[in-house]
């Protein structure tokens, strides 16, 4: 009698949720590193010119830069090199403390990343394909995940709403909009979850 796979113990959800989310991580891994060639970067160079724009238009220390990519301040150091040598950044003295020195992007830089912003473009097409019902479950999912490996300390704090200050959790009896932001006085639903929000405010520490 040939074996059931859909009852074998080492055929779990949860083991097939993580093989998927390998695989889109291979994905992810390996579109980078064609589209990093493509411009000349490696695949950290580009997350780095990616931070710098999205994140800090004032500039962003070396320690920050290693932290929000999870990699050493070696690694960090030897890219921002690179960068610096390739025109696409340049260290300036910190506008908050003039002694210390901040990352910025240099004109070209910023042409640089936006066009590092598409690289993940294929994953948003894939994304898409999804109703959006589905990808408000995929997302309350992934915002679950983020968390709970955060929490492990195996990535880098996201700037996500269940981890802010002006979160209000389910506080209408409307499904579709059952929390409410602080910051712009609204409520609004699962599907406006941000997983990387500029004004997020951390929670203070318990």
């Amino acid at each position: 009698m040939a074996q059931n796979s859909f009852n074998t113990e080492d055929n779990t959800l949860a083991q097939r949720v993580t093989i998927g989310l390998t695989k889109i991580g291979l994905a992810l891994k390996s579109q980078s590193w064609q589209d990093a060639s493509i411009s000349n970067l490696s695949p950290t160079q580009g997350q780095i010119l990616s931070l710098l724009r999205t994140r800090c238009s004032t500039g962003m220390r070396l320690s920050t830069v290693a932290q929000e990519l999870a990699v050493t301040p070696a690694t960090a150091s030897d890219a921002v090199a690179a960068l610096v040598e390739k025109g696409l950044v340049q260290k300036t003295k910190a506008h908050d403390d003039r002694r210390a020195i901040a990352i910025t992007l240099t004109p070209l830089g910023q042409q640089q990343a936006d066009q590092v912003l598409g690289w993940s473009d294929f994953l948003k097409v894939a994304v898409d394909g999804l109703s959006p019902e589905e990808q408000a479950v995929f997302l309350k999912g992934l915002i679950k995940i983020i968390l709970k490996l955060q929490e492990q300390g195996q990535i880098p704090t996201a700037r996500m709403c269940v981890t802010c200050q002006y979160f209000r959790p389910n506080v209408y009896k409307d499904p579709n909009f059952p929390h409410h932001c602080a910051f712009v006085n609204a409520p609004f639903g699962d599907r406006q979850l941000q997983v990387d929000c500029p004004d997020h405010l951390p929670q203070p520490s318990r």
